[in-house]
């Protein structure tokens, strides 16, 4: 069911109605979700998006408004905070309003990072930045199944025509300012970059929240033992894309945009590791290239793909041929992306020792292994979430068993993207204002009142760099 040439986003538009059923309307698909509310002060909001007295033949609650804004289009569990949050503090009057709590805060109480050095706003430059103009808050979805330029092409005409909509609305818009999280900043990275959807002349600055930059090993993790079940909460990406190795290969093996969550060149050496009784065997990738040597390796255990997982629906077209290929496109992708950001770009992250990140990915094999041949065991079977039961073939027709098993998670970060990756953004002279936070999980960054709060500094910060060409 999820393969990127069935699958859409869910776009709402109540008059062409483009996605879904034809037979059902975008109000209809929409009402079925049930318990969505925006809260928003009555006061509050940008124009359009303000809820109408709920009485008059032409009346629109906020909710179908927020939608039309495309508030339904993302995890509305994880980022409803900050949509609210941004669509109040940007467009309420800066007298009492959220943002004049900001005044004069030093951003070392959002964890800011000490360089690139970074100021307390003044009054004078709030107001230079906020006064007389209005933040209207869209969302834009993006099939991530797909490649991620293939999104960054589709986001381009997306946002053009936002702005061509403002302009008939009567309202001067000239940029927008962009603000991801996650896999949405390799899509933010490539609409801007000048060789793929070349769009920085018409955004004025970019916020990254959890970008993995170079890419990230629990990418690897999960396609060979599945994602992490949260131990509280409600959590739907394992029920998704997988709780299982051979449910998530099954998904990603088959996503160009999944793929290029893996860990690129850049990333380095050694991230991959074999160990038997706590001495390292060896580790890898050794030359720099992890798409050969780890991503599209065949017939060795620790290698990403097992490949009667591939295919579960016998597809002919998904064979490891086509995954060799997406691999290929990841690789192209990740070169041209390169140390490009936008040349007035913000970060934050997390760089907090107690969200274990998978830095590196470790395989124990059983301490009773007296084997010599390890790099050739064979799986015989695998519980699909990181214990595995081997053989090596011995002299004399004779077999060797053996168990192997993923080792914990460990290195800095938010459980899902390393401080190895994080940091990366550190090496580009484009990124403005760094922010190295402690206290969330990655899905649920945007809960975090730091994160919530250092974006919206950042925001204000490209905000007031705005020249007006009229």
């Amino acid at each position: 069911m999820l393969d990127q040439e069935a699958t859409e986003v869910d776009t709402y538009d109540p008059y062409s109605n483009p996605t879904g059923d034809p037979d059902e309307t975008a109000d209809e698909r929409n009402s079925k979700v049930d318990d969505i509310n925006v809260d928003l002060a009555y006061s509050a909001g940008s124009p359009l998006l303000v809820g109408e007295p709920r009485f008059g033949c032409n009346s629109l609650s906020i909710e179908k408004k927020a939608r039309s804004r495309g508030w339904g289009e993302v995890f509305f569990g994880s980022y409803r905070i900050l949509l609210e949050r941004l669509e109040e503090a940007l467009n309420t009057p800066i007298e009492n309003g959220p943002l004049s709590r900001m005044i004069g805060v030093d951003p070392g109480a959002w964890q800011a990072h000490h360089a690139p050095a970074l100021k307390p706003l003044s009054k004078d430059e709030l107001m230079r930045a906020m006064l007389g103009n209005f933040f209207p808050v869209h969302a834009m979805g993006y099939n991530w199944l797909q490649s991620n330029y293939e999104s960054a092409l589709s986001i381009r005409k997306r946002i053009e025509k936002l702005i061509e909509n403002y302009k008939d609305y009567g309202f001067e818009c000239e940029k927008v300012i962009i603000i991801t999280h996650s896999m949405g900043g390799l899509v933010a990275r490539a609409l801007a970059h000048p060789e793929m959807a070349n769009m920085s002349d018409k955004i004025l600055g970019v916020v990254h929240g959890v970008l993995p930059a170079i890419g990230a090993p629990a990418a690897y993790k999960r396609m060979r033992c599945g994602f992490e079940e949260k131990k509280a909460g409600l959590d739907p990406v394992p029920k998704i894309i997988g709780n299982k190795g051979s449910e998530v290969t099954a998904v990603l093996g088959n996503s160009p945009g999944g793929l290029q969550l893996l860990p690129s060149k850049a990333y380095g050496n050694g991230w991959l590791i074999v160990r038997h009784n706590g001495i390292q065997y060896d580790s890898f990738p050794k030359h720099g290239d992890p798409y050969e040597e780890i991503y599209k390796l065949r017939d060795r255990w620790y290698g990403l793909i097992r490949e009667e997982w591939l295919n579960p629906a016998r597809s002919p077209d998904a064979t490891f041929l086509r995954f060799c290929g997406f691999v290929d496109d990841a690789r192209d992708f990740h070169d041209k992306l390169g140390q490009y950001y936008h040349p007035r770009t913000y970060v934050h992250y997390g760089a907090d020792n107690s969200q274990p990140s998978w830095e590196s990915v470790v395989w124990e094999i059983h301490r009773d292994y007296t084997g010599r041949h390890w790099h050739d065991l064979k799986i015989v079977k695998d519980d699909k979430k990181g214990e595995l039961e081997a053989v090596e073939q011995l002299e004399g027709g004779r077999k060797l068993h053996t168990k192997i098993r993923l080792g914990p998670s460990s290195g800095a970060g938010d459980q899902t993207v390393p401080l190895r990756s994080a940091e990366h953004q550190l090496l580009s002279a484009n990124v403005k204002g760094v922010f190295r936070q402690t206290g969330y999980e990655h899905q649920e960054s945007y809960k975090n009142e730091r994160a919530l709060d250092s974006t919206l500094y950042c925001v204000v910060r490209i905000a007031a760099r705005m020249w007006w060409s009229k």
